[in-house]
């Protein structure tokens, strides 16, 4: 055995999207051990729940991120409801599941472009990107944001879509399940893409479960944790998890690549059998004393909320467990034995949200 050396990595590298900090212990050029160092970014955003209302608070929870901002509103709004007794309109709970589709969509295909980036493969992270704007697109449109949308509301949805905004929609779907088969062509068989992915990062389906993984990352290893699959929306919608066994880079790879195609299915059945009726209604009072925590699967896999009241408009508690607060520890042990040159590829896989975790 050679002499150890401790390498930081990060916060800052080319090829992280987010500030993320290990401490790697090498052994020659072999990482023996990987310490994370959480905390280089807090913005303490729960603690905003002290001085701003429960219904502004709604606002807030979508900017613990930009990205995961709809999985945000959707969570914290059902916690709010939940512990109020809102009933929610059937019309509102569907739209509420074809823009997080939609979002999931938007996240997936920007951490396609992000690990083509991260090898190197220019042209395919721009093409991922490209496609990407089709969603944004109608999130603009609909909502007048292109990342946070703010379209959830504890009642129902900001607003309608009209007949022109679902064939639009419909529209954008074919046009990025089109374009997808060329992007799927290239991740599944470009030799290049099965280099740096196959075999990289292996995790077993016994240790993720151990390590409690969430999302892509816990399905790649084939673990069934998908909280769509509890949701009575989703239910109705026929859905069905994406698994794979490998446990690799290129199994979680390939999970996120199908999401996309599976999200484009859902958002059409949804769409297709939309209930008539009202989209929110009103909410009047403030919360009682009490507590209610929902569950909501993310881009990034489980979030979990947690809302406490005293009956004041203020809430005493608005808590988040995010999916790359649960995903880190699955990550470091990913990353024991692997080679330097794959650290910043298995880190990529996990699809590492650090304004999440750190709030």
């Amino acid at each position: 055995m050679g002499k150890r050396t401790i390498v930081p990595f990060g916060p800052q590298h080319p090829a992280l999207p987010e500030p993320v900090h290990l401490d790697l212990e090498l052994d020659g050029e072999t990482v023996v051990r990987a310490v994370p160092s959480i905390g280089y970014v807090h913005r303490g955003l729960e603690k905003l729940v002290e001085t701003r209302d429960y219904q502004q608070m709604t606002y807030i929870m979508e900017r613990v991120c930009g990205i995961c901002s709809m999985g945000h509103g959707y969570g914290y709004v059902n916690a709010v409801e939940g512990l109020m007794g809102v009933e929610v309109p059937d019309r509102a709970k569907v739209l509420r599941v074809v823009f997080h589709e939609l979002s999931r969509v938007h996240s997936h295909l920007l951490w396609l472009g992000l690990l083509a980036d991260g090898m190197g493969f220019d042209s395919l992270f721009m093409q991922c990107w490209r496609i990407r704007e089709k969603v944004l697109d109608v999130f603009e449109t609909v909502t007048g944001g292109r990342v946070i949308v703010s379209y959830c509301r504890i009642g129902g949805v900001a607003c309608d879509l009209t007949p022109e905004h679902i064939s639009m929609i419909l529209k954008v779907c074919d046009e990025v399940e089109k374009e997808m088969d060329w992007v799927r062509r290239v991740f599944f068989l470009d030799s290049s893409v099965r280099n740096r992915l196959i075999g990289v990062g292996q995790i077993s389906k016994d240790e993720m479960v151990e390590l409690c993984g969430v999302g892509p990352t816990a399905r790649g290893s084939g673990v069934d944790n998908d909280a769509r699959s509890a949701d009575e929306a989703y239910q109705a919608l026929g859905f069905e998890p994406i698994l794979y066994d490998e446990g690799d880079c290129y199994a979680r790879c390939k999970v996120r690549v199908d999401e996309v195609s599976q999200s484009i299915e859902l958002i059409r059945k949804a769409l297709g059998d939309l209930p008539e009726g009202e989209w929110r209604v009103p909410v009047k009072g403030n919360p009682p004393a009490g507590q209610f925590a929902f569950r909501v699967e993310q881009p990034r896999g489980e979030a979990y909320y947690y809302v406490k009241g005293n009956g004041t408009k203020f809430l005493d508690r608005a808590r988040v467990r995010t999916p790359t607060n649960i995903n880190i520890p699955t990550m470091t042990r990913m990353l024991q034995g692997c080679g330097m040159q794959d650290v910043s590829m298995i880190i990529i896989t996990i699809d590492p949200c650090i304004s999440c975790t750190e709030r």
